[in-house]
């Protein structure tokens, strides 16, 4: 491919070189360049791709896009492309390089701090019984159809999103369904994607660590409003004003208190099993019945409903869709057991989605409720307290233990979190081995009694500074109760 069609989107100077250059393929890590391949130097937080531009150059590279010269971009017969921001420029390379494929789908962008899994699979549900093939991009791991690909984080690279883009659209299908993380808006990972819809859950504090404030996070998180053709907004979220203000094109907005939202939810029940309850769209009412419990998922599915009906959905194969999902793995997942307690895998790793757990767990909670929790290494450190003040409000015991330590001392991390729980007089242990404190927590509950492992819901792996380990709460959760009962 010519060098003048992956560059016409960007805005550019040209150093040296020709736009009439070939390139072979578009790379950003100098150590898997090869002949007539072109480099884009990234900047990253650990280190600057333009110290790599050298390497690019004698691997055998014909074109260097950079922000700025540097040391060996000048020799002959390299093209060398200068502008303002490469991370963009990657991203929109990328969709040239793979003939943007998001415009042969319909992508549908889901964002927000906690909801954003089930939303996407609720969708995704309603999309596969009607034989549409779907594809889906997010935490638990990328989807083509029924084939599964594991994800490295929440929204890939651009050049990588773009590359299973391509693979989606040559497979057939019609709609990529996609979780949109922050970082992902902040940092152009998705420059140059088309997205028909945009979905927006919620905000509250999270990635604090590197947004810095809260009025940062959101703005990030409205980008793809900006970005989207339509958009579907909860405007029970104070930050949905901000949502709808900066979106491009129709909108529907969404809620439960609010009271002028397209798609009201009413007449609401909530048992252990799930939810039933009415919508209000366009003057008519609707029964919905959910398989997840929780007021959270009354959310999350008027996200997907909203999205759905934007894509020319039928009201009628909407809620048939919804009221066959079964659960997506580790979002408030109830483990099967003999000991006659409720045991609870979740994802939540944030102050609002403990509070959402936790209080879901008081609507059908028939003895006491036991939280399993910590907080994970090397990110935000200020929601640390906020989060064990939101489990000590809302239980009848804790056990603070290790989520992700990374490279972060466990026991520094847990003392960190143990004082947004003292003031709140609940009881609790302090265990730094999570096996053993998932152990404990079910060798002290009797029958009646709600046991919730928030933190790491899906994942099947703990990371510490050292080394990586399989780690499965479910699995755990099992062999405690197997223990026990034998």
């Amino acid at each position: 491919m010519k060098l003048e069609q992956l560059v016409k989107n960007i805005d550019f100077e040209i150093k040296s070189g020709s736009l009439e250059t070939e390139v072979k393929e578009v790379k950003y890590d100098s150590k898997a360049v090869e002949e007539g391949d072109l480099f884009v130097c990234v900047s990253g937080f650990q280190t600057d791709g333009h110290k790599y531009a050298k390497s690019a150059v004698e691997k055998g590279t014909s074109v260097i896009v950079a922000e700025h010269m540097a040391d060996g971009m000048d020799k002959d017969g390299i093209t060398v492309i200068i502008t303002e921001n490469t991370r963009k420029a990657l991203a929109l390379i990328s969709a040239a390089y793979y003939d943007y494929p998001s415009e042969k789908m319909n992508v549908i962008g889901v964002t927000g701090t906690n909801g954003k899994t089930t939303t996407t699979y609720l969708i995704k549900t309603i999309l596969d019984r009607l034989g549409y093939k779907t594809g889906v991009v997010g935490t638990i791991g990328n989807m083509i159809g029924d084939k599964k690909i594991h994800a490295e984080r929440t929204t890939p690279e651009s050049l990588e999103l773009q590359e299973l883009f391509s693979e989606m659209a040559d497979d057939g299908v019609t709609h990529a369904i996609m979780e949109v993380s922050s970082h992902s808006l902040a940092l152009d990972r998705v420059a140059g994607v088309k997205y028909s819809t945009a979905v927006f859950t919620n905000l509250t504090q999270d990635h604090l660590d590197f947004h810095k404030t809260m009025d940062n996070y959101m703005k990030a998180k409205g980008i793809l409003f900006s970005m989207a053709e339509k958009s579907v907004i909860n405007m029970d979220d104070e930050a949905g004003k901000y949502m709808k203000r900066v979106a491009a094109g129709k909108v529907l907005t969404t809620g439960i208190d609010h009271e002028d939202a397209d798609l009201r939810a009413e007449n609401i029940s909530i048992t252990a099993e799930g939810v039933n309850y009415t919508l209000d769209y366009e003057g008519k009412q609707y029964p919905v019945k959910l398989n997840i419990p929780g007021r959270f998922s009354i959310y999350n599915s008027l996200g997907a409903i909203g999205a759905c009906l934007l894509n020319g959905i039928s009201m009628d194969d909407i809620i048939e869709g919804l009221s066959i999902n079964k659960g997506v793995a580790g979002r408030f997942q109830s483990i099967p057991n003999d000991l006659g307690i409720t045991a609870i895998v979740d994802y939540a790793h944030t102050p609002d989605g403990l509070v959402n757990i936790l209080d879901t767990a008081h609507e059908f909670a028939k003895g006491r409720i036991i939280t399993v929790f910590g907080c994970g290494g090397d990110r935000d450190r200020t929601k640390r307290s906020l989060m064990a003040e939101a489990v000590g409000k809302r239980s009848d015991f804790a056990i603070i233990t290790s989520d992700n330590p990374r490279t972060e001392d466990p026991k520094a991390i847990i003392d960190d979190t143990e004082v947004g729980i003292i003031p709140t007089k609940c009881p609790y242990h302090k265990i730094i081995d999570r096996r053993e404190a998932i152990n404990e927590a079910i060798r002290m509950a009797k029958k009646g009694d709600v046991v919730i492992v928030a933190g790491k819901g899906h994942e099947d792996y703990q990371i510490f500074a050292d080394r990586t380990i399989h780690f499965d709460d479910a699995e755990e959760i099992k062999k405690a109760c197997e223990s026990i009962r034998r």
